[in-house]
């Protein structure tokens, strides 16, 4: 089926907005600095999204302890590009690896993990396609935090404002608040490796 395995995001010529889900601790002086400072850990692997409904069902719409505040952070494109080129599946696939064992041998020192979730609807309903997260190892953090951000916006009031209208029974409304996302052009090489397509 076209389109299974689709990036898809908000960008633009230059940048890509991804999306993660902390508490106050985190957010608020990776607001204020706009970068990731401490208690953020940069010894353990940070996961990003492009898509912001597969974090709105993951967060529970910001109730989920721990991430409670949403963040939108804007990357260049040559880092989100490096991600993608360094991935590799966080399952072995044939038609990527062609055997387990190869996968076996590159999953443990990847730089970088990718895996495909069931995408949701915005009332949390799984759809028919599905959405990638893309983890970075502590060996990459540094330079998703130093080179690749470009800002970091709190998203935690547009959050409560689409849930707001979605339990209001403001659907239409609701939907038309959301971050717009489209499909995003991966380099051939690295849509092979990561099933896109």
């Amino acid at each position: 089926m076209s389109g299974l395995h689709e990036v898809r995001a908000d960008f633009d010529r230059d940048s890509v907005f991804v999306y993660q889900a902390y508490d106050a601790r985190i957010a608020e002086p990776a607001l204020k600095q706009q970068r990731f400072v401490a208690p953020f850990s940069f010894g353990r692997m940070t996961w990003i999204k492009p898509s912001f409904l597969w974090l709105m069902h993951r967060s529970n719409w910001g109730q989920k302890r721990g991430q409670e505040r949403t963040l939108g952070v804007r990357i260049k494109r040559s880092g989100w590009d490096e991600a993608l080129s360094l991935g590799v599946l966080t399952s072995a696939d044939g038609s990527v690896f062609g055997d387990r064992r190869r996968w076996q041998e590159e999953f443990p020192s990847a730089e970088v993990h990718v895996q495909w979730d069931t995408e949701r609807s915005i009332r949390g309903a799984a759809l028919d396609h599905y959405s990638i997260q893309v983890g970075l190892s502590r060996h990459v953090i540094r330079r998703f935090v130093d080179e690749w951000i470009l800002a970091i916006d709190d998203l935690t009031p547009l959050v409560a404002k689409i849930s707001k209208q979605l339990q209001s029974g403001n659907a239409e409304k609701a939907r038309r608040a959301l971050p717009p996302e489209r499909v995003y052009p991966v380099e051939p090489r690295a849509a092979r490796r990561l099933m896109i397509g």
